[in-house]
């Protein structure tokens, strides 16, 4: 049988779990990679506490791509609803126990 390859312009169906909709909160994100791949840790920290609530491992193209959309993103949204101000930095995360 031959592979089906998908065809441009296609739609492919994406199911979400009842659980996965919800989403989840996160104020806090961890960047590590390696040559292979990169790792996103979304954490939600309140202090004394935090916890890492979900946790991404992608290649280094896509995550290229997720750079671009992002920052695509944020000018829309800056260009429709203004600037957006930087938050102060989290503090180090050997500082949170």
């Amino acid at each position: 049988m031959a592979d089906q390859q998908q065809k441009p312009g296609s739609r492919v169906n994406i199911k979400i779990d009842d659980d996965e909709i919800k989403g989840r909160y996160s104020n806090l994100v961890r960047v590590t990679h390696t040559r292979e791949e990169f790792v996103l840790d979304f954490m939600n920290i309140v202090p004394p506490h935090g916890a890492v609530i979900s946790r991404i491992i992608t290649s280094p193209g896509h995550m290229k791509r997720l750079v671009q959309a992002l920052g695509g993103n944020l000018k829309l949204y800056e260009e429709k609803h203004g600037a957006i101000q930087e938050s102060s930095e989290p503090p180090e995360l050997g500082q949170i126990n």
